[in-house]
C-alpha cells in the first residue's frame, strides 16, 4: 500500500518537503527500531472519543497516553476508539497506521508537549511499510491547530 492519499494530497497542500522511508512491516515500536529511529521522534496516533466526537492523540511511540493528563487538560472523559469505528474514518490507511496529522481527516488533535521541540519527526504514512520524514518546524506548523500539553507518560 502506498502512501494515504489524504496524507499525501494534504502535506503537497501545505507546500511541506518530506520524505518516505520503508521498511519492514512493523507496529510503532519496532517500527522506531526497524527504521533505526528513537522512540521519542516518532509520533504515533491515538485515536480517543467520549460524547463530543473523536480526539487524536498524538504522543511519542516511546509513550502511552495518560488518560488522567488529557481528561483533566481538556475536561473531559474519553476512552479508545475502536478499529471498528475508524475504519470509515480512515478509509485510505491500514489499520492501525494512521497518520498523526488529523486536520487532514476533519479530526480535532491534541499534541504531546515531548514532540513539540524535536528537530525532525517521523509517522506512520498510512500503512505499516512505510514513514514520513519532515523536520520539526514543519511538523509544529502542521500542527498548528492541535492542543497542546503533557498528555503521556513514558513506557
Amino acid at each position: 500500500m502506498a502512501v494515504a492519499m489524504t496524507l499525501q494530497e494534504y502535506l503537497d497542500r501545505w507546500g511541506v518537503e518530506y520524505d518516505v522511508l520503508r521498511h519492514r512491516h512493523s507496529s510503532s515500536l519496532e517500527t522506531a527500531e526497524a527504521a533505526h529511529i528513537p522512540g521519542a521522534k516518532l509520533a504515533k496516533c491515538v485515536m480517543t472519543e467520549d460524547y463530543r466526537g473523536y480526539l487524536m492523540v498524538v504522543v511519542p511511540a516511546d509513550h502511552q497516553v495518560a488518560f488522567d493528563l488529557l481528561d483533566e487538560a481538556l475536561d473531559r472523559r474519553l476512552e479508545l476508539a475502536t478499529e471498528e469505528e475508524l475504519e470509515d474514518l480512515f478509509s485510505d490507511c491500514e489499520t492501525g497506521a494512521i497518520p498523526p496529522l488529523g486536520e487532514a481527516y476533519g479530526i480535532d488533535v491534541a499534541l504531546d508537549e515531548s514532540l513539540a521541540n524535536c528537530d525532525e519527526v517521523f509517522f506512520e504514512a498510512g500503512n505499516h511499510n512505510e514513514l514520513i520524514h519532515l523536520s520539526g518546524e514543519d511538523f509544529r506548523d502542521l500542527m498548528v491547530g492541535a492542543r497542546r500539553g503533557r498528555f503521556s507518560a513514558h513506557l
